[in-house]
């Protein structure tokens, strides 16, 4: 279904093939639980070149790729990041 392999081209094909709104990304966010927060595709406002932009909350909020760890489309998940052994 997805050809790319790096979620920012596997967003941009979201955004211009499928619905955006459909998907979930989820990224390390030091302080969260689990260190992991999610958000709604619905809310990304851009899909630079070295990271995502969010709207809808009180300032923009810029999301790096290095920092996401999964991406799911319809509930299925569509890029996973591998874990690293410390």
């Amino acid at each position: 279904m997805f050809k790319s392999k790096h979620p920012r081209l596997i967003l941009n094909e979201i955004k211009w093939r499928f619905d955006l709104n459909r998907c979930k990304v989820y990224y390390i966010h030091r302080g969260a639980p689990g260190d992991v927060k999610m958000i709604e595709g619905s809310i990304i406002k851009n899909i630079e070149r070295g990271f995502l932009v969010l709207e809808g909350v009180v300032e923009e909020v810029y999301i790096p790729y290095h920092r996401i760890i999964r991406i799911e489309y319809d509930a299925q998940i569509i890029f996973e990041r591998k874990k690293r052994l410390r």
